[in-house]
């Protein structure tokens, strides 16, 4: 870890299921968290991959115990909102041959996009009705992969709504994005368990 720490690029080891087992201050820094933080939540919650695709070989590496790097280009969003892209680097590494592999990931900055005011005003201040339905669910406390489950989308769908979210309404992670859905009317302020105000606004 002491290693990790020392290493300017942002850099996270994961489990098989791409659960944070560590994380370095440069990648915590990303999110304006520190390194502790983003341990035990998944990599897919911060970063969102522009092919899902590119996924499967290293799911198939994991699963035959393969040693590889494997490229996945993502974009995430920063603590101050601004959107970046660049490279991951994953390479499936173990301490025995034997051993499970976790995910060592290293991240390469290629570039951001920031936001304008002009286009936060431009943005349509409501939610679709798969979006409500998930911040619902996020509401309710109910898991990133459950509420793919129910909605009927895989985890990385619900994370691209979940980011969209973000960048329309300014806001950063669940707590905040839920917090502006009931601002809106997205959600219905007096009903519990969470739900769905009686419009939600267009697909």
């Amino acid at each position: 870890m002491l290693l990790l720490d020392r290493l300017p690029l942002p850099v996270a080891l994961c489990d098989a299921e791409g659960v944070i087992l560590l994380a370095n201050p440069a990648m915590a820094a990303e999110w304006g968290m520190l390194s502790g933080q983003m341990r035990g939540r998944n990599a897919l919650d911060f970063f969102h991959p522009r092919r899902t695709t590119r996924l499967h070989p290293i799911g198939e590496a994991v699963r035959l115990r393969r040693r590889s790097r494997y490229p996945v280009e993502v974009t995430w969003s920063t603590a101050a909102g601004t959107e970046r892209y660049g490279e991951m680097d994953v390479d499936p590494v173990s301490d025995t041959p034997d051993a499970p592999p976790a995910l060592l990931l290293l991240l390469r900055v290629l570039g951001e996009r920031a936001q304008t005011p002009a286009e936060s005003v431009a943005e349509d201040p409501r939610a679709s009705e798969v979006e409500a339905r998930i911040l619902a669910l996020a509401a309710g406390g109910v898991t990133t992969a459950r509420v793919a489950k129910t909605v009927g989308l895989t985890v990385d769908g619900v994370n691209y709504h979940l980011a969209r979210l973000s960048r329309r309404w300014g806001v950063r992670g669940k707590a905040a994005l839920v917090a502006r859905a009931y601002v809106l009317g997205v959600l219905d302020a007096e009903a519990w368990p969470p739900a769905v105000a009686h419009r939600s606004g267009p697909d």
